[in-house]
């Protein structure tokens, strides 16, 4: 926001020098990014944040500087003189999209005289860098720019039957814009229109057809509230950005519309001739009528800033930034009215941080004690931390990468192929417009950026959060996700998951199942359960995945859902005394069909082995000769103990027979 130190002396005394005020202002909030001499006057540009609306104005800076330096505030009441008719029998509006447009003005100003704007209106809009174009479209870039509140000027007689619709865009129409471009306008945008076409976007700029020129004598007058994030969708979808759509997406005061337009009509009266038709036109919802109200407890002023500051003076500074007290401040509280241009203010610390921020913090001593409390790490923080621990322990590296991606990277590698991808519309995401819906392709990328600047075979891993869209019988969501790719083969990588769900939650399984995924070479990928509920996926990528990021080597990788590994942490651990009897160990070699899995295996073996069980382990995989070509080996290892004695030959003996015949049984197994 760029403001005129000779216009920003209208409405409170400068008496100050350029450089105090900056720092008091910087130091309040509105933080100085510069200062010019522009002809006899000074510009200051000042950082405002999107909190604070209210200081898009002049006047609004002004009602800073007032409360800082304790001076008067002279705001401008505007009386414009009026006629008769009524405005109401010469133009209508009608909004029928109120939730683009909730709120929407026009007053009539009959017999203009269109023409240069006076020396000092020219001066301050050049000042802040706006051309001067005649006199009623300085008229309100000026208002604008003074009260932060976006009007616009029509050309009455252009608009067909003195009428405005507020509406929703069709497809497929388009406006010519006052910047002489066309847009293709889509539903969801707001128009303003008259009873045949749009004349105006709603919210960002006017139209070429209703522009105010020479031969203008007739001009409506719009002052209105939109939905801010309509507004803001609007402005990036076609790359238009005006001063006006700038303020609507941070929201307007409702309760200035009328002020404003009142200012406006006022200053063309002065400066264009005309006469103004009585009343104003107002359609939509009334401006609220009930203030937001929020309480102040004094004793938290010294609690949360560590420095006495006097009940009076917190009501003081209070009243100064324009709220009002609604009830008898006792020793102990106060209650406000809060203004309707300090939308910001809800909750009672941000009334405390008001009161700091005009209070000084240059007067807070650095080594004030605050009371505070550290915050307790959440059960996710623990999960997320451990995860990583692990992680780099085993040689990963944590990567952080952006969620948006190119189409391309987006088809490497799809989970989830039925659910479409969700994409964004922003000038500056021209080509990575897509949602994420796996960390994998992001990673390669990584990977393969790596691989360009000579580090070769890195691991990497990330946790964060993909996008994806609903679809039938499923909600959209952004799921957190543990992803990871390296060129280690698929067993280590299953591996390092089951470390990680051993030390995570010692009692649950992680199993596997094969998964026949695009991206995943055939038989070597899988689907990953825990304790029987799927919780991600595990695969060596295809040639066809890792190729167009040109990767030098195979890649590997699992990408688990962090809700459901965080469900099943067990967070309070029981710790057994250490056996004192050793464990015997039997292998046992099964001839098996080809469709019977490890895990089918593995689970009849656990099942029946009985209470001395202590360990079912992977011993090895065979085809070939000795084989019959559609069956397999598996080598199972099964480890037995005791905790109260080294157990017999019998006994395990006994042990190994239920697990051969439950195999035989179930699975059709048969001992080599």
């Amino acid at each position: 926001m760029i403001v005129s130190w000779e216009w920003l002396g209208q409405y409170v005394a400068l008496e100050m020098p350029l450089e105090d005020l900056t720092t008091r202002l910087t130091m309040s909030g509105l933080n100085l990014e510069g200062t010019d001499t522009v002809d006899s006057d000074t510009a200051i540009d000042l950082e405002v944040t999107s909190n604070r609306p209210d200081c898009l104005g002049h006047l609004g800076v002004a009602r800073e500087v007032s409360v800082l330096y304790d001076l008067p505030l002279k705001s401008p009441d505007p009386q414009p003189p009026c006629i008769t008719p009524r405005v109401s029998e010469t133009a209508s509006v009608e909004i029928t999209c109120p939730e683009l447009c909730p709120r929407y003005t026009a007053r009539l100003i009959r017999g203009v005289t269109v023409g240069p704007s006076p020396d000092w209106l020219v001066r301050r809009l050049a000042t802040l860098g706006i051309a001067s174009i005649n006199n009623i479209v300085d008229i309100t870039n000026y208002v604008l720019m003074e009260t932060g509140q976006p009007l616009h000027a029509f050309d009455f007689d252009k608009l067909a039957d003195g009428r405005i619709v507020v509406r929703e865009a069709t497809a497929g129409e388009q406006l010519e814009a006052i910047n002489h471009t066309t847009y293709k306008l889509t539903p969801g945008m707001c128009v303003i229109a008259d009873a045949e076409k749009p004349v105006a976007l709603g919210g960002v700029m006017g139209g070429v057809d209703t522009e105010i020129t020479s031969t203008t004598t007739n001009v409506l007058i719009e002052t209105a509230e939109f939905a801010p994030l309509s507004i803001r969708n609007t402005a990036r979808s076609l790359s238009l950005f005006s001063d006006s759509s700038f303020r609507f997406e941070r929201g307007i005061d409702p309760h200035g519309l009328d002020i404003t337009s009142r200012r406006c009509c006022e200053l063309i009266l002065e400066l264009a001739g005309g006469e103004l038709l009585d009343g104003m036109i107002w359609a939509g919802q009334p401006a609220p009528d009930k203030p937001t109200t929020v309480p102040i407890r004094f004793a938290q002023v010294p609690r949360i800033l560590g420095i006495d500051v006097p009940p009076a003076d917190v009501i003081a500074i209070l009243e100064q930034l324009g709220l009002s007290q609604i009830t008898d401040s006792d020793d102990t509280t106060a209650t406000f009215a809060v203004p309707g241009w300090r939308r910001d203010l809800s909750r009672e610390i941000d009334l405390i941080e008001e009161v700091a921020r005009i209070w000084g913090y240059d007067r807070i001593p650095e080594d004030n004690r605050v009371p505070l409390t550290l915050s307790q790490p959440t059960h996710r923080d623990i999960v997320c931390g451990t995860l990583r621990d692990l992680l780099c322990a085993a040689g990963f590296h944590e990567a952080m990468t952006l969620s948006f991606i190119t189409p391309e990277l987006f088809g490497l590698f799809r989970p989830e192929p039925d659910r479409s991808p969700l994409s964004v519309e922003h000038s500056s995401r021209r080509q990575e417009n897509l949602l994420r819906q796996s960390l994998v392709p992001s990673l390669l990328q990584s990977r393969r950026e790596n691989e360009r600047h000579g580090t070769f075979g890195v691991d990497l891993f990330e946790i964060a959060n993909v996008y994806l869209e609903a679809h039938p019988g499923a909600e959209g969501s952004e799921p957190t996700r543990v992803t990871a790719v390296t060129g280690r083969s698929f067993g280590e990588l299953k591996g390092i998951c089951e470390a990680m769900v051993t030390h995570l939650a010692p009692h649950a399984r992680l199993s596997a199942e094969p998964l026949e995924l695009p991206g995943f070479v055939d038989g070597r990928g899988a689907r990953l359960l825990l304790n029987g509920t799927p919780c991600g996926w595990l695969g060596e990528l295809t040639r066809e995945a890792t190729d167009p990021v040109d990767l030098r080597d195979a890649v590997t990788i699992v990408e688990l859902d962090l809700a459901t590994v965080e469900a099943a942490v067990e967070t309070t651990r029981r710790f057994e005394e250490l056996p004192r009897f050793p464990a015997i160990e039997r292998d046992l070699n099964f001839v098996l069909d080809e469709h019977v899995s490890w895990d089918d295996l593995e689970s009849i073996v656990r099942d029946n082995a009985g209470p001395l069980l202590d360990s079912v382990s992977f011993g090895g995989q065979y085809r070939g000769q000795q084989i019959p070509a559609d069956k397999k080996s598996y080598v199972v290892t099964i480890g037995y103990r005791s905790d109260e004695r080294t157990l017999t030959n019998e006994e395990i003996e006994e042990a190994q027979a239920r697990v051969v015949a439950s195999c035989e049984t179930g699975l059709g197994a048969s001992l080599r």
